[in-house]
């Protein structure tokens, strides 16, 4: 079993950088011991509350609190839109996009635990919002591939990945949202990397510290070793 990178902890607040495919809480038949907060808890030795999940095959920051007292405010900060995440999203698309963009389709659940864009008027309609930018793209094989800096104003369920799919322009591999559940060598392009796993990164978190308002806490967590090759594939333009 891989270590587990510790991003930043004191006495409140503990954050690692979670790999892809692995759940934060447990998963329906599997073994609680197997999920990253049973992981993070035995090797520290200590109970840790869950502030907030990402997908099973999202990487990235996931923040636990060492407090009940420290859960319960970052918890409130949540509800308050007050904790902004950030995420690199790689997603191929027919046509380059635009240097900036939001998109603000509302959610609605779907069969299967999916989400899907809701109807115009749709009784139980989420309403999300998801702003980018675009760091480099890369044009191959008839299609863009792009780096995206994303953030979500809110946090539905799979927000991410149905909103860009709702653009025609999906993660390079998602297997749920119209895209691929794997990539071989060279299937991007020439020297494209083999990737096989949702390309989707949780690459910051910031807050208030949950014990002193006026204190900014921002974590963040490198791209992973097969996403930093494929970002190093997108700037190395023939």
């Amino acid at each position: 079993m891989q270590p587990i990178e510790t991003l930043y902890e004191d006495d409140a607040i503990v954050a690692v950088n979670k790999p892809a495919g692995w759940t934060v809480i447990p998963a329906r038949d599997e073994p609680a011991e197997r999920c990253l907060r049973a992981i993070v808890e035995s090797a520290r030795g200590e109970k840790l509350w869950v502030c907030h999940r990402i997908d099973r095959d999202t990487s990235g920051v996931v923040l636990f609190a060492r407090t009940a007292d420290a859960h319960r405010v970052i918890n409130a900060a949540f509800e308050a839109r007050g904790v902004q995440k950030g995420y690199d999203a790689f997603v191929r698309s027919a046509a380059p996009l635009p240097q900036h963009g939001s998109i603000t389709t509302p959610l609605h659940s779907a069969r299967k635990g999916k989400m899907r864009p809701a109807t115009a008027g749709e009784d139980g309609a989420l309403p999300c919002e998801t702003v980018w930018s675009k760091l480099c793209e890369r044009t191959a094989n008839g299609a863009v591939v792009s780096r995206l800096s994303v953030r979500p104003k809110t946090g539905r369920q799979h927000q991410i990945r149905v909103h860009f799919r709702s653009i025609s322009a999906p993660l390079v591999v998602d297997s749920l949202y119209g895209g691929s559940d794997s990539r071989e060598a060279g299937a991007l392009g020439e020297e494209s990397p083999a990737l096989g796993r949702l390309t989707l990164h949780a690459s910051r978190v910031s807050l208030a510290h949950p014990t002193d308002a006026s204190r900014a806490v921002v974590i963040e967590a490198p791209l992973p070793e097969d996403l930093a090759a494929l970002d190093a594939w997108l700037r190395a333009k023939p």
